[in-house]
C-alpha cells in the first residue's frame, strides 16, 4: 500500500511539474487500423504499384497516409510476424516539431498509435506544457513495430524501417526534431555518445540523400523519467524543451 501511494504521488508530482496550468486538450488524430490478412495482401500489391513520382504529386497529408499504409502491411522484417498493429506515427503534416522515439510498446502495439501508454501520457503533458497539443506536432518512432517483450530493436530491424522514417521527415520538413531517448538519438545522429552528453544542445541533422539541415534536440525518454524519478531529471528535460520553444518563438 505504501509503495502504491508513493507511485501515485510521483505521478501527481510529474503532472504538476509539466502541466504548468495549461489545459490538456484532446489526443491527436485517429488512425484506421487494418486487421484482415486478405486486406493486407491487397494493400501490399496496391502500395507497391504506385511510383515515387506519383507520391510527390500528393499533398503532405496524402503522402504521410501513403507511407502509413505501407507501414501497416510491411513484412520487411520478422517483427511483422509478432506485431498486433504497426505504428506508423501521427500528427500534423506541417508540424514544426517532430518527436521521434525508439519503438512502440505494448499499448501502442494494441492500438496502432504512438505514445499512448504511461510514457505517452507524460509526453502529452510535456507537449501541453510547451503550449502545444499533440495535433500541433508529429509523433513517431525509429521502428514501426513492437519488438517482442520490448527488447531493443535489432540492427536489421532498424535498417528495414529507416526509409519510412526518413520519408516522413522529408514530407513534413520540420524545423526541429526531438529525439526521445538514447536509441533514437544514437540512431539518427549515427553516434555511440551517451544521451547525457548529447542532450542540452542542438545538433545538426540532415536526412540521408537530402541537403537541408534540421535542428536536432536529444533528450531523455519519458519512460526514463518514470523509471528514474527525480526533480533533476525532469528539469533537464524541461530545459531541453525550453530551448526548443525558444527556437520556434514560444515564450516559456
Amino acid at each position: 500500500m505504501e509503495k502504491e501511494k508513493k507511485a501515485i504521488n510521483q505521478l501527481l508530482d510529474i503532472d504538476n511539474f509539466f502541466s504548468g496550468g495549461f489545459a490538456v486538450k484532446g489526443e491527436g488524430i485517429s488512425q484506421k487500423l487494418e486487421s484482415s490478412e486478405d486486406e493486407a495482401e491487397k494493400k501490399i500489391s496496391s502500395v507497391h504499384a504506385e511510383t515515387t513520382e506519383t507520391e510527390n504529386e500528393l499533398s503532405k497529408s496524402e503522402q504521410l497516409e501513403k507511407i502509413a499504409e505501407e507501414v501497416k502491411v510491411c513484412t520487411k522484417c520478422n517483427l511483422s510476424q509478432t506485431r498486433t498493429f504497426a505504428v506508423p506515427g501521427e500528427g500534423n503534416p506541417d508540424a514544426r516539431i517532430v518527436f521521434v522515439g525508439e519503438g512502440p510498446g505494448g499499448d501502442e502495439d494494441k492500438s496502432g498509435r504512438p505514445f499512448v501508454g504511461r510514457a505517452g501520457q507524460l509526453l502529452t503533458k510535456i507537449i501541453n506544457a510547451m503550449r502545444l497539443t499533440r495535433e500541433d506536432v508529429f509523433i513517431c518512432n525509429v521502428i514501426k513495430c513492437r519488438p517482442p517483450n520490448n527488447r531493443d530493436p535489432l540492427a536489421s530491424e532498424k535498417d528495414a524501417c529507416r526509409d519510412y522514417l526518413y520519408r516522413q521527415l522529408a514530407v513534413i520538413e520540420p524545423d526541429i526534431i526531438v529525439a526521445l531517448g538514447s536509441h533514437a538519438a544514437k540512431e539518427l545522429l549515427d553516434t555511440d555518445t551517451a544521451i547525457g552528453k548529447l542532450r542540452g544542445r542542438f545538433h545538426d541533422f540532415t536526412i540521408k540523400g537530402g541537403t537541408e539541415t534540421i535542428k536536432f534536440m536529444p533528450t531523455y525518454h519519458p519512460a526514463y523519467l518514470l523509471r528514474n524519478y527525480s526533480t533533476e531529471n525532469r528539469k533537464k528535460v524541461w530545459d531541453d524543451m525550453k530551448m526548443v520553444m525558444q527556437e520556434i518563438g514560444i515564450k516559456s
